[in-house]
């Protein structure tokens, strides 16, 4: 195992290795972490290890570090690389706790060792439910990031791990602990903008082309690649970076349906007040405007059947202008006016006519939320509880099966799949001007139709459609197998 050693640390971080020569942190603190359990006690101070921390997973470093009775032990990335592109984040944690985080390659050491009593885990998301369940079967808390599963067979088994080994498993959908959302929710469910009609979730984020390259690339050799595959194919590098743009692959990705408009899916399943799969699902779109190694979609619009209340969810890569002021956000059009969501923490009620009745905003704390849980021992204090993520990250997961079984179809004319739904017409109807805008060929193009997708009563299977049972889980390497049961 190549370990990137403390030294080398310690060089490429001029403020890292000030602070360690300067006297601030004792021999003893660099090395050893608090004794104790740290858990049901509001006093002892809680270990905990950041897996991956490239991008997001640095935010999880500042969450924790200094705060909240908590140190930042261990920091773990299959990058060795990483330490030096996050050394300002470290140096800061390293100055906020007094300790300086060790720095580890391999995660399975981050559960081998007994001190670390939680894990936050930003790795890419076809580990997330891997590292989430060794984690557990560790003993250790878990803070994991969305979507908490590559596929809906492996979320249920995260929620199956919480609650037979009775682990606190927090989601990473933060919006859920921001006061302004609580507060709209709030507002929403009062009945004061009448029966919701159409909960909308939006996902309008430019993306830029990821490139295109010919034949096999060479991973960084910083990274162990087999170790980065882990649960995935190991299968030669076809892009032109390996970091970030497995968003865009699906043996490690979802698209931004999985990437971003996870968020927004929560929201708008937390709005319907439904803790439970659609009944139905079905997506269309593609990816437009360049031609690279991309696979997901850049452009979706999936409709879910929930009853009386239909969900709607739109991604949009290509430039687009916000919707009634949300770009990444939700809309819940209601029979007395419109709820909308414009950031993670902030909406706005209307009336009818567009006149503003309230505005909610105020930020707010989920990692804290999740230590609050973990000293309790109680899931029901969790702001995003692992089974809530599990239903949100499933619905980004039905739409993408939906897409992939899809067949390419004509713009013009309409595809029948939206035949007879007046609100999937207008937002395709939208889409189709939105391409248009972004000159898109509408003429010389073709859109994927996804296959409708019935989910079987009381499971998470498909009614009488076998190909799409397949693609609820994957087939695992030796080694990185996601337990089938606990």
């Amino acid at each position: 195992m190549n370990l990137f050693n403390r030294r080398d640390f310690l060089q490429s971080s001029a403020v890292l290795a000030g602070l360690a020569s300067s006297g601030v942190l004792s021999a003893q603190e660099k090395q050893e972490p608090a004794p104790g359990t740290g858990r049901g006690n509001p006093m002892e101070r809680l270990n905990i290890a950041v897996i991956g921390f490239r991008g997001q997973g640095k935010g999880h470093i500042s969450g924790y570090a200094g705060r909240h009775n908590c140190v930042v032990t261990h920091v773990c990335d299959v990058d060795t690389n990483t330490p030096r592109t996050a050394a300002d984040t470290l140096a800061n944690a390293t100055k906020a706790q007094g300790i300086e985080p060790r720095y580890v390659q391999d995660l399975r050491r981050i559960m081998d060792d007994k001190s670390i009593h939680a894990v936050s885990i930003a790795t890419p998301n076809h580990w997330h439910a891997l590292a989430a369940i060794w984690a557990m079967q560790a003993g250790k808390d878990v803070y994991v990031e969305k979507p908490v599963s590559h596929n809906i067979w492996e979320g249920r088994r995260i929620v199956d791990a919480a609650r037979h080994y009775n682990r606190i498993c927090q989601t990473g959908t933060q919006i859920r602990s921001q006061r302004g959302s609580i507060e709209a929710i709030d507002f929403l469910k009062s009945g004061k903008l009448g029966k919701i009609n159409v909960a909308r979730g939006l996902c309008y984020k430019r993306r830029q082309s990821i490139g295109r390259t010919e034949g096999d690339q060479t991973p960084p050799q910083t990274v162990d690649y087999d170790l980065w595959c882990g649960p995935a194919p190991r299968v030669p590098l076809r892009r032109r970076n390996l970091h970030y743009d497995w968003h865009w692959v699906w043996d490690t990705g979802n698209g931004d349906l999985g990437n971003q408009g996870i968020h927004q899916m929560d929201v708008a399943r937390w709005g319907l007040g439904k803790n439970e799969l659609a009944k139905s699902a079905y997506s269309l779109g593609g990816r437009f405007g360049y031609t690279d190694d991309g696979q997901t979609a850049n452009t979706q619009v999936c409709v879910f059947d929930y009853g009386e209340t239909p969900l709607i969810f739109e991604v949009r890569g290509l430039e687009t202008r916000p919707f009634h002021g949300a770009s990444v956000g939700n809309i819940f059009h209601c029979t007395d006016g419109m709820l909308v969501f414009t950031s993670y923490a902030a909406a706005v009620a209307m009336d009818p006519k567009g006149q503003v009745l309230q505005r909610f905003t105020g930020g707010g704390d989920h990692f804290g939320n999740f230590i609050t849980a973990v000293r309790s021992r109680r899931r029901q204090d969790l702001n995003a509880d692992i089974e809530q993520g599990h239903y949100s990250s499933a619905l980004c997961h039905l739409a993408n099966i939906s897409y992939r079984l899809g067949r390419p179809a004509a713009f013009n004319p309409r595809t029948r799949a939206v035949e007879g739904d007046a609100v999937a017409t207008e937002t395709l109807t939208r889409t189709e001007e939105h391409l248009q805008a972004n000159m898109v060929p509408l003429d010389k193009t073709e859109i994927v139709v996804g296959r409708k997708l019935e989910l079987e009563n009381g499971s998470e299977r498909f009614k009488g459609d076998e190909e799409a049972n397949r693609m609820l889980t994957r087939e695992y390497r030796r080694g990185f197998e996601v337990p089938a049961r606990f």
